[in-house]
């Protein structure tokens, strides 16, 4: 124990500020015993745990032997964990604070970097700590109980952890990142069903990659099979689906041969990616949404307290903007509250009402040629007032007709193309405003589930259609927790004809 002490403080005097490089993808350095210490006294036993699961391919002959801070100090003697390693291991955790503390980053840096460099942790590993966090320990109970059919009931699995039972399967190889059906029908038996829907997305992306891998490694691999390439010959996998064959290609040469395999994808690598338009006439969601959407990459307009007649305005003097011809998608989040029949803005009291349908009729390729073929996604926020509270609406006539930009006859042949009616994504949330009168500050769950969901780094690679069936999932369970007068209720209708990543690019 002398010796490791005395370890600690000679690399306690190297100086701090070289621990850490300014771009978290570089991966030549290493950290010092200091910064690993201040790390491991900082976390709890559960993040311990967890880092140790997440751990377990990089050393796993190590993992159970060693406590985290011998296993990080050994990693890191191996030159496996860079402190953008370390940096990912608590982003993993959630432990945004000592990023800051004590790596010297944020959030938002590593998550760029994890999307532009390789990851530390294998997709299954994070997959797995997800499940662990989102199952209470009765499921965990019941999770055991089910495994009896396969493991007997005579090992000590009594108050494990999900982890830890993972671990015990993955020995007996009933778990593996391409062996996941037994855990998908424990799942389903203890009604887990949104668990199980994250592991056919783990799959999916698995598929996924593969291909990309197959066509970056060969682009002529498509009409190889087609003309009968032998199976022998194909390239081979390694785990989860992803390509042990060198491939040689740059970022650049690679993205160049996605569109091969993207047919059925909206082309979204403008940059920016389209303008995001916020009008927010609560006045609680506007910031948060303004981060989510500029984190995306969108150029971010936000218009607050407006009433009927400026919100009609606003959509026209957007619907006109001439950048969209550069653009790839649009989005508009509108906020505020309202009736069955459209929204009133600020001055509610007027009862003048903004129809909703008129929203989307500015946008359409009739009305703005040059964001026809593109996306445009709308999310709707309203807070429904009683209809006995109201007098009878004076209801705005809008034309809808926003914007005259752009040739003539261009404008001609895209109408003929492309139904004007087409690639609309429209989600409509409605709740009872006494949810506002309750709590006048407060942030709508619907627009703050959208926001965490847009901005998790594994729902991004997902479509648009994905996430938004996990937002009903969160929105499902919120009203089996609240009074009736708390529920939302969500509509999504769309005229989509491609899927939409908002990370491809």
């Amino acid at each position: 124990m002398a010796s490791k002490g005395v370890l600690f403080l000679i690399e306690k005097r190297q100086p701090h500020t070289a621990l850490v490089p300014q771009c978290l993808g570089m991966t030549g350095h290493r950290m010092s015993a200091q910064v690993i210490h201040q790390v491991e006294e900082e976390l709890d036993e559960d993040e311990k745990e967890v880092i140790l699961f997440l751990c377990r391919d990089l050393a796993p002959d190590l993992t159970t032997k060693l406590d985290l801070r011998d296993l990080l100090c050994t990693l890191n003697e191996k030159g496996k964990l860079p402190p953008a390693g370390l940096a990912e291991l608590l982003y993993r955790v959630r432990r945004f604070d000592l990023l800051k503390k004590i790596m010297k980053t944020d959030k938002a840096s590593v998550e760029a970097s994890l999307i532009r460099y390789p990851k530390l942790v294998s997709d299954y590993r994070v997959l797995m700590t997800q499940l662990s966090e989102d199952m209470d320990k009765s499921e965990v109970t019941s999770f055991i109980f089910l495994l009896r059919d396969y493991i007997g009931g005579g090992k000590p699995y009594k108050n494990k952890s999900f982890l830890d039972v993972v671990i015990e399967l993955e020995k007996v190889n009933l778990i593996a990142p391409d062996k996941l059906d037994l855990l998908e029908k424990c799942l389903k038996n203890i009604h887990r069903i949104d668990l199980k829907k994250k592991i056919q997305k783990y799959k999916q992306s698995a598929l996924e990659t593969n291909y990309v891998n197959v066509i970056q490694a060969d682009p002529f691999y498509g009409l190889k099979l087609k003309n009968g390439i032998k199976k022998e010959e194909r390239p081979t996998f390694g785990q989860c689906g992803i390509s042990t064959e060198p491939v040689k290609l740059s970022i650049q040469e690679s993205r160049k041969s996605l569109p091969q395999m993207a047919d059925d994808i909206y082309r979204l690598r403008s940059q920016p990616l389209g303008i995001c338009l916020i009008i927010d006439c609560i006045g609680n969601d506007a910031e948060t949404l303004r981060a989510t959407f500029t984190s995306l990459g969108f150029e971010v307009q936000c218009h607050q307290c407006l009433r009927a007649e400026e919100i009609h305005k606003t959509l026209c003097q957007v619907a006109c903007l001439t950048s969209h011809q550069d653009y790839d998608i649009f989005v508009c989040i509108v906020i505020s509250r309202g009736n069955s029949e459209g929204i009133f803005g600020v001055n509610h009291q007027t009862y003048s009402v903004f129809p909703l349908h008129q929203i989307k009729k500015f946008f359409t390729g009739d009305a703005c040629p040059l964001l026809s073929g593109k996306p445009k996604l709308f999310f709707i926020q309203n807070y429904i007032t009683a209809e006995d509270q109201q007098e009878p609406n004076n209801l705005l006539e809008v034309d809808g007709g926003g914007s005259k930009a752009g040739n003539t006859l261009w404008q001609r042949s895209v109408r003929s193309a492309v139904p004007q009616e087409a690639d609309i994504f429209w989600s409509v949330c409605t709740v009872n405003v006494s949810v506002l009168e309750k709590s006048p500050n407060s942030s709508s769950f619907y627009l703050r589930s959208l926001s965490q969901l847009l901005r998790r780094p594994e729902e991004r690679r997902c479509s648009l259609l994905s996430l938004h069936t996990d937002l009903n999932n969160k929105i499902f369970d919120w009203n089996s927790r609240v009074n009736p007068e708390e529920q939302y209720s969500i509509l999504l209708e769309h005229t989509l004809r491609k899927k939409i990543v908002l990370s491809y690019r």
